[in-house]
C-alpha cells in the first residue's frame, strides 16, 4: 500500500518502512521528513505543542545531515520523553551541513502509541535538487 500526500510518500518496502518527502527548498523538504517520521511514530495522534526544543545538527554532507536530523526525534523521544509535533523554524546552512530548528511537542509520556522505531538508516537514503524543488528517501528500521 502507498500512502500519498502533498508533502511526503510512503512507499512500498519490504520489511521497514520508506518515504519520499518534497518541498520547495532543503529547509522544506527536512521538514516534511520529519512530519513523514512524526506519522511514523504517532500516527494521527493529536500532539500538543506544550513544550519547545531548540536542536543544532550536523553533518558530513547533507545526506547525514537529515540522517542526524531524523535521528535527532528518536533521541529526544527515548532519552527526553519528548513527543514531537512540529518543525517551527528551520534553518540549513548548506555549504556548512549545519542546521538549527525549534520544535514543539509534548511529554510523550501522556500519548499512547504503538510504533517502535528502531532507527535511521542510510539503505537508499537520498536527497536531490530537482526542478521544483527537493526530493529526499528515507528508510526507517522498524
Amino acid at each position: 500500500m502507498i500512502k500519498k500526500n502533498k508533502k511526503f510518500n510512503f512507499l512500498e518496502h519490504t520489511a521497514d518502512i520508506k518515504f519520499q518527502s518534497f518541498g520547495k527548498s532543503l529547509e522544506e523538504v527536512f521538514k516534511n521528513s520529519a512530519l513523514a517520521l512524526k506519522e511514523i511514530i504517532s500516527g494521527k495522534i493529536k500532539i500538543k505543542d506544550s513544550q519547545t526544543k531548540k536542536i543544532e545538527i550536523q553533518g558530513r554532507d547533507i545526506q547525514s545531515l537529515l540522517y542526524n536530523f531524523l535521528e535527532e526525534f528518536l533521541y529526544l523521544l527515548d532519552a527526553e520523553n519528548f513527543l514531537f509535533n512540529n518543525v517551527k523554524e528551520i534553518k540549513i546552512n548548506s555549504k556548512k551541513f549545519k542546521l538549527t530548528a525549534t520544535l514543539t511537542g509534548d511529554s510523550s509520556e501522556k500519548y499512547k502509541f504503538t510504533n517502535d522505531i528502531k532507527a535511521i538508516t542510510y539503505s537508499e537514503m537520498f536527497v536531490k535538487k530537482e526542478k521544483k524543488g527537493y526530493v529526499c528517501q528515507v528508510v526507517v528500521d522498524v
